[in-house]
């Protein structure tokens, strides 16, 4: 019998997917639809994106799970609940509290226009551990039910930071769980915010920041402000204080007062050195924490999740030690994922001998036939033509060295464009990141781009390769080929790449295919179809606007082209 779960988080990043018989069938993140980066409010639209998708009304939902082991008073209203099944405030559990503390908020209700869906009386709702929910994304997408280690890290979530967990023929145990004393995602979301950076958005850039420094020059300036361990164990605890929270327009941002001294050190060693030292503290404790553990359990399989996971270049400190067979980290790592590990749970819980797939593809998210896009432009009075071949055209213009926007099939979950909602370019020529950072992304100069390849090619420009659909690790960069595609090759030598299967995404591998044909080089510039600060393009609407306010040469949606000038 088929098992329909919807999976539903509120919260930052708040988002909404859909999981059938163990498989994501849609998955997208509330700020696709608001706009506003990060969005924290209720996933309205998600929802009924999911349902839409799955081809379902409420009424065909057999499980709804949540990613907290605390209740969602939220939910009553949203899912019309009454009686025994209204989610109520409770005392003394550690995530409510958590949460309710740091926000001082009580129940939202909403206005009488606001769609509520009625949850039938034979579906349940089941609570998911955060943490848990994270260990859920990464183990039940790995396609491997044997034992392996999973770690999950974030800042914080229903108290805890620092996860370990076995997998192990179809289930998650606990090994080690740690409080938010012992948060590597804090220390260095403190370092970003002193930085000038957002707190839970900005620690990308930090990243990027850091192969500029020299993290000697910082020396021990940076040791009191982060949590030590060694062996597996956490040896030196930290107090990060009180954790203070701003909204943002519905997004929060939070905030620590060790910021502020970490600000000052920033501004006696430099923004580079800083940085440096962060990503190298970063480094040197996870893999203190996550190499004994895999010794321990005896396996070299490790899956991970949990938004630190999200930091390419320490997911290729671990793939590089040696110790690993086999790494896969769960692609939206962040709580943008959390819905799907609660969903995921909540199935294979009740499911524990089924099959465990392994993540293909992350296009779960909304698409728009050539007729509806049609119709967005002559509404507008738009100029367009339609095309049978936009591989072909489309890597004719890369080859001229133009800014393609690039909008094809469904929306990529997750924080990374993977060739739907992607911005495109040759990779060939140095000058081209700049020209993209400066006239497109409008963003700080250091900041990389990644490339997208054919996962044929693979060997040829990545040392030590695996296929990597998902930009979720970074790679050294083949010597003899830094030249050749200088535009996504960072400073310190590395990419994060995009492998490309044909048969999973055949017109980008057609684009990309064409494109090498063109020029050699079988990889292309890849970066997410938006502007610094927004979120990635979700609708056509978007991505005409998009166009038009930023130096992109052409837009190819689907079948249909607008072009700027002349080209």
């Amino acid at each position: 019998m088929t098992m329909k779960v919807l999976g539903i988080h509120i919260g930052h990043d708040s988002s909404a997917c859909l999981v059938v018989d163990g498989r994501i069938v849609a998955d997208v993140a509330e700020e696709r639809f608001t706009r506003i980066k990060h969005y924290a409010g209720w996933p309205l639209r998600s929802i009924a994106y999911c349902l839409s998708a799955g081809g379902l009304d409420i009424e065909d939902i057999d499980l709804v799970a949540v990613p907290s082991s605390g209740p969602y008073p939220e939910l009553n209203h949203l899912l019309g609940l009454e009686g025994d099944r209204v989610e109520k405030w409770s005392t003394g559990r550690r995530a409510l509290e958590f949460a309710r503390r740091l926000m001082k908020r009580g129940t939202a209700k909403p206005p009488l226009y606001v769609k509520a869906y009625r949850l039938p009386d034979h579906a349940e709702i089941k609570h998911v551990d955060h943490h848990l929910a994270h260990a859920a994304s990464a183990y039940y997408t790995s396609g491997f039910r044997g034992k392996q280690l999973i770690v999950t890290l974030d800042g914080a979530g229903d108290g805890f930071s620092t996860c370990v967990w076995r997998g192990q023929d179809g289930k998650i145990e606990p090994l080690y769980r740690l409080g938010t004393e012992a948060s590597l995602g804090w220390f260095y979301s403190n370092v970003t915010e002193a930085l000038g950076w957002w707190h839970g958005d900005g620690e990308g850039k930090t990243m990027g920041l850091a192969p500029y420094g020299d993290p000697q020059k910082v020396g021990a300036a940076l040791d009191f402000f982060y949590p030590k361990f060694s062996g597996g164990e956490l040896v030196e605890p930290h107090n990060f204080g009180r954790p203070y929270f701003w909204n943002a327009n519905g997004a929060f941002q939070w905030h620590f007062d060790e910021a502020g001294e970490i600000q000052r050190l920033v501004e006696r060693y430099g923004r580079e050195h800083i940085a440096a030292r962060a990503q190298d503290v970063l480094e040197e404790q996870v893999m203190e924490l996550v190499l004994p553990w895999l010794g321990q359990e005896g396996t070299n399989h490790l899956s991970c999740a949990g938004g630190v996971f999200l930091n390419v270049k320490l997911n290729q400190r671990l793939w590089e030690s040696g110790k690993l067979e086999y790494q896969h980290i769960y692609p939206n790592a962040g709580d943008g994922g959390l819905a799907v590990g609660a969903a995921l749970y909540a199935y294979f819980e009740a499911n524990p001998d089924a099959p465990i797939p392994g993540l293909e593809h992350l296009y779960l998210g909304p698409e728009y036939s050539n007729e509806e896009i049609k119709a967005i432009l002559d509404a507008r009075n738009l100029a367009y033509r339609l095309v049978d071949d936009v591989a072909g055209v489309g890597a004719q213009l890369l080859a001229a060295g133009k800014i393609v926007a690039w909008f094809q099939g469904r929306m990529e979950s997750g924080p990374r464009a993977l060739g739907n909602r992607s911005i495109l370019m040759s990779a060939n020529k140095p000058e081209y990141k700049d020209i993209i950072n400066a006239r497109v992304k409008f963003r700080e100069p250091f900041r990389p781009f990644c490339p997208s390849l054919l996962t044929e090619y693979r060997e040829s420009y990545l040392v030590n390769s695996r296929e990597e659909p998902f930009m979720i690790t970074s790679f050294d960069v083949q010597p003899e080929k830094r030249d050749k595609v200088p535009a996504v090759v960072h400073v310190d030598g590395t990419a994060r790449p995009q492998t490309v299967r044909r048969e999973i995404n055949p017109c980008y591998w057609s684009l990309i295919h064409r494109f090498g044909e063109l020029t050699g080089e079988y990889m292309i510039l890849n970066t997410s179809f938006n502007i610094k600060g927004e979120p990635i393009i979700c609708h056509p609407r978007e991505a005409i606007r998009c166009f038009y306010d930023s130096g992109i040469d052409v837009l190819i949606l689907g079948g249909v082209i607008l072009e700027k000038g002349r080209l």
